[in-house]
């Protein structure tokens, strides 16, 4: 049962954002270099068994440090927001520049958690939509960074959409939850295959079906068709703009899945603000 959660109530939410983003960064960087990291110790005990482990490399290990002079950020160097305004986005020892990215994402994240607690109030829903907006926010930028959407990610936010279902938090039966993940999987799983047979390439990864899964999980099937048309029209867009400025990576690759994820969170404020029309 939801209650009030009152101007303090939002603020603490709120701050918890900030927290919760700043280690969002951590993550967005860290996560991608684990895999590989990962796949190259694999490949190195297969074909040498007796090599020695790599040094560990992992959320908590070894410590943020500067990218230019490789100094460790201090604790109160690391403050959500305070911390970038008062070194005025540089470095302390090398005075290189911090990526604005940092900040956004942290404010991002803010943002997301006010606003789930503003709709929600204090309850397991505010909880769960809270999970679901970190959860989206760092799927998009790692997959434009590395055109990578991990499983580690992916699949236990799409078990917590069917059991948010099962449990009422999010607004639709278990049964469009179940089928809203079974649909999205399988549309994106027959665009793939219809094209690689049209044209010998692949389209998009494995990533992205079960990115649209768990969307199908947390706003029913109903909801699939308005997310991939308005995800696939801002990724054309996207597209056309960045190959008129030749941004786009070698091979033309633009991921897929920050488009999704822009398309999955309109599809939460436009629900938040009673428009069902959008999933009807």
């Amino acid at each position: 049962m939801a209650a009030d959660f009152g101007d303090a109530g939002l603020l603490l939410l709120a701050l918890l954002g900030l927290l919760v983003g700043s280690f969002l960064n951590v993550l967005i960087y860290r996560l991608p270099k684990m895999m590989e990291l990962q796949w190259a110790a694999e490949l190195a005990q297969a074909s040498e068994p007796n090599s020695a482990p790599a040094a560990p490399f992992n959320l908590w290990v070894p410590r943020s440090n500067c990218p230019h002079c490789g100094t460790a950020i201090a604790w109160y160097d690391n403050m959500p927001l305070l911390s970038y305004a008062l070194l005025r986005g540089r470095c302390r020892h090398c005075q290189a520049p911090i990526s604005l990215r940092y900040p956004l994402v942290e404010l991002s994240s803010a943002l997301l958690f006010g606003f789930c607690g503003w709709h929600w109030g204090i309850s397991m829903a505010a909880l769960a939509w809270c999970v679901l907006s970190a959860a989206l926010l760092s799927l998009a930028l790692i997959d434009w960074d590395t055109t990578l959407l991990p499983d580690a990610i992916v699949l236990p936010v799409l078990w917590l959409g069917l059991i948010g279902a099962s449990m009422r938090w999010t607004g639709i039966t278990l049964e469009a939850a179940l089928w809203g993940a079974v649909a999205g999987y399988l549309a994106l799983w027959s665009i793939f295959w219809a094209f690689k047979l049209v044209t010998g390439k692949e389209g998009m990864g494995y990533g992205d079906f079960k990115l649209l899964a768990c969307l199908g999980a947390w706003f029913g099937w109903q909801a699939l068709v308005p997310i991939l048309l308005m995800s696939s029209v801002i990724g054309a867009v996207v597209g056309i703009l960045l190959k008129i400025k030749g941004g786009l990576r070698e091979g033309g690759v633009m991921p897929f899945g920050p488009f999704l994820v822009g398309a999955g969170l309109v599809t939460m404020f436009w629900d938040a603000a009673g428009l069902a029309p959008i999933i009807s």
